[in-house]
């Protein structure tokens, strides 16, 4: 299962999961999007404090332990994907190996050495490729049109974002 099996415990997850999308997965398309140098600095830098945060709550090479759950699964798809960070914003816009952030970097390579993860990531060159209309500010979707509105993604409208 993905949840803990302890009431106390579903409800951590419930907890842990959205602020993981909002702090860790949202901003990524805050560094992307935005063009200027100083709000890319700082939604990176946010970026960062928060994997802190998600590091330091680790109990194992996983979130909860030695299995993979729902917290795990909310930052999984954009960890995996940070690295487009370095390519379109340059090497001070890696993830730090340092301190806090090395369990961080171990839970990463933990779950992408699972078939069942890596079997679903797109090839390094494909997704540079793919991602390059939002690093360049020209992607179309809700999403990129919150981040231009201010707003992050998580936030993004239906009606304000169409």
């Amino acid at each position: 299962s993905l949840m803990p099996g302890d009431a106390f415990g579903r409800a951590h997850a419930r907890v842990w999961a959205p602020w993981v999308n909002a702090k860790c997965c949202s901003p990524y398309y805050s560094v992307l999007c935005k063009q200027d140098r100083a709000e890319q600095r700082e939604a990176f830098d946010d970026l960062v404090h928060n994997l802190r945060t998600f590091s330091r709550e680790l109990k194992g090479p996983f979130f909860y332990g030695e299995h993979l759950s729902l917290v795990d699964i909310a930052l999984l798809p954009w960890a995996a994907r940070f690295y487009v960070f370095e390519h379109y914003r340059g090497a001070d816009f890696a993830v730090p190996r340092d301190g806090e952030l090395a369990k961080y970097h171990t839970w990463l390579e933990a779950a992408l050495a699972m078939p069942a993860v890596s079997s679903t990531c797109p090839g390094h060159d494909e997704y540079i490729e793919h991602i390059k209309k939002y690093a360049t500010n020209s992607a179309r979707s809700k999403v990129a049109n919150a981040v231009r509105r201010g707003v992050g993604a998580h936030e993004y409208d239906d009606d304000k974002d169409a």
